[in-house]
């Protein structure tokens, strides 16, 4: 897209950007490359349903890039700032270092992020960070191998995943967040051991708490680890204090160390639900538009992208579904209960 045409569409968004039924701007995109993961964690991607002989999306389902990169111009000029690369794993996406490179000159993007589980981080690292990668984060739910294998599915590794963590380190794709999803009985007895790793490394490890994503994780609320109980936990070994939040839509509550070590990050969205300050916008593989991580139904993109809609009809269309924008499931999970006939969109399809 040329430069004039570029300055036309962002023409066709108004100063205020688009704002959702609940007033919350548009200004992340998560964009999901790739639908298959080379894990099989319990919680996104259960063994027993995706097997060897499961069908995942044939390669000419999925985005091109350069499918990929119209959608994201017209994102940034229906307000989206922030953009972040998931998957499934987005690292088995062949290329993947070239899309990057396209989209970090997409003008008004401001941060171009990556989620991976780290496997095979230490190989592209580099290259990613050359092509205009800012940062990256990993997904590591333990350091106890045990643990690890239980969590991911069966697979080893976590060597390969520290090791691409040290390549990030290297090639600078800074701030680096390691995510860990707490789950009681499975690796809330290993939250101390991720905190000691990578205290003083400037890498951020942050805890999320286990949420009912999908339909397959056999979610039961007795399997959550509220945050509050972790940074108790946390605050025996090592005093913490608070930190303001950085930009509206941050959903990590921060706390710096006192002596100076770094910070420790808790996502609470089953005991401190953050929807009203939501600004996440979510697209699938195959170019599905999705207004929430738990939502059961998504506007497709892709059929009029492919079937020859111009950009303005795009990016009217865009607008459009954020405006109608009302959910908040995660302040209703009470209310909803165990009654949820509702399916949802899987974790693995839309990133995390």
């Amino acid at each position: 897209m040329s430069e004039k045409r570029m300055a036309e569409v962002v023409s066709l968004a108004d100063s205020t950007g688009s704002v959702d039924a609940r007033g919350r701007p548009l200004r992340d995109l998560r964009i999901s490359v790739m639908d298959r993961c080379n894990f099989r964690c319990p919680y996104c991607m259960p063994r027993e349903t995706f097997h060897e002989n499961y069908r995942f999306l044939p390669a000419a389902a999925r985005l091109s890039f350069d499918e990929i990169l119209r959608l994201t111009r017209l994102f940034v000029a229906a307000g989206v700032r922030k953009v972040r690369l998931t998957g499934g794993e987005p690292l088995l996406r062949s290329g993947l270092a070239d899309l990057v490179g396209e989209l970090s000159a997409v003008q008004g993007v401001e941060d171009l992020a990556l989620t991976t589980n780290g496997m095979l981080l230490a190989q592209h690292a580099a290259k990613l960070k050359a092509n205009g990668l800012k940062r990256v984060t990993v997904s590591l739910d333990s350091l106890d191998p045990a643990v690890f294998r239980q969590a991911s599915g069966g697979f080893d590794g976590i060597e390969r995943v520290l090791d691409g963590i040290n390549a990030a380190r290297e090639a600078n794709l800074v701030p680096i967040k390691v995510n860990a999803v707490v789950q009681r009985g499975l690796n809330d007895g290993n939250v101390l051991d991720l905190v000691e790793r990578f205290r003083g490394t400037g890498v951020t490890v942050r805890f999320i708490e286990y949420m009912d994503v999908g339909n397959r994780n056999h979610w039961m609320a007795d399997n959550v680890v509220p945050s509050r109980e972790l940074k108790e936990l946390i605050e025996t070994r090592w005093p913490l204090a608070a930190t303001a939040a950085g930009y509206r839509g941050e959903v990590a509550e921060r706390y710096a160390f006192v002596d100076g070590a770094g910070e420790v990050g808790f996502i609470s969205s089953v005991s401190q639900p953050f929807c009203g300050d939501c600004t996440r916008a979510r697209l699938s593989s195959e170019g599905v538009l999705y207004t929430c991580l738990f939502a059961t139904h998504g506007i497709d993109l892709r059929g009029p992208l492919r079937a020859g809609a111009d950009d303005a009809e795009l990016l009217a269309r865009i607008r459009g579904i954020w405006r109608e924008r009302e959910d908040r499931y995660s302040e209703q999970r009470k209310a909803l209960g165990r009654k949820r006939s509702h399916k949802k969109i899987e974790m693995y399809y839309i990133g995390g």
